[in-house]
């Protein structure tokens, strides 16, 4: 069963509808057993990058999440979810992240162009994920709300990026880890195609 991990935050009803809307049986739980009982995990979010892991910590999830990735468990991360992979975040000062992933998440500098950082823009591919069908070309269309973004100290991972002022990391990929800065579940046809290839991906896990 692929869980969506419940922290208190961010529109999981719709990651969850998105799921179902394409077959997928999922379950939203805040439960760190379920999580840990699971063939996959998904945490999406919006929000603070310093409160994602507080009320991760607050409900024992924090723990559950990591020891599913590191045991290889398909982790599909979307916004937040992407972000707390990182080392530490900048954001409200500094924050530690899950650390699976080496580097920072930085807000947007001054560029004159609207914070956050929402609407619709594309994914130029590095490196193509499992996720990712040839349905899916280079510069792809996807939904984004964010205003801090991921600077990993390494590109090895680094699956996607996009143009906003800046070339930033939109997209990475390790292992059993898929993780997008844009939400698959705003993106219409193309990220409901994401959230079914991930659950292509887990179920081959």
């Amino acid at each position: 069963m692929i869980v969506i991990v419940d922290y208190g935050m961010g529109n999981l009803r719709s990651v969850e509808k998105g799921f179902l809307k394409v077959g997928v049986d999922v379950k939203v739980t805040s439960n760190p057993l379920d999580v840990e009982d699971a063939s996959a995990v998904v945490l999406p979010g919006v929000g603070a990058f310093r409160d994602c892991m507080r009320n991760l910590d607050d409900l024992d999830l924090l723990n559950a999440v990591l020891k599913s990735i590191e045991r290889g468990k398909p982790y599909l991360g979307i916004c937040l979810g992407l972000q707390i992979l990182f080392s530490e975040s900048t954001e409200f000062g500094h924050c530690r992240g899950l650390d699976v992933i080496k580097g920072k998440v930085v807000r947007f500098p001054g560029m004159g162009l609207k914070i956050p950082h929402m609407g619709w823009n594309t994914v130029s591919l590095r490196k193509r994920p499992p996720v990712f069908n040839d349905e899916i070309g280079d510069e792809s269309y996807f939904y984004f709300v964010h205003s801090y973004y991921v600077v990993p100290d390494s590109s090895e991972y680094v699956s996607g990026t996009t143009t906003y002022g800046i070339e930033f990391t939109s997209m990475v990929w390790k292992d059993n880890i898929i993780a997008t800065q844009f939400h698959p579940e705003k993106s219409q046809k193309l990220g409901l195609r994401v959230l079914r290839g991930f659950a292509e991906f887990a179920s081959r896990a």
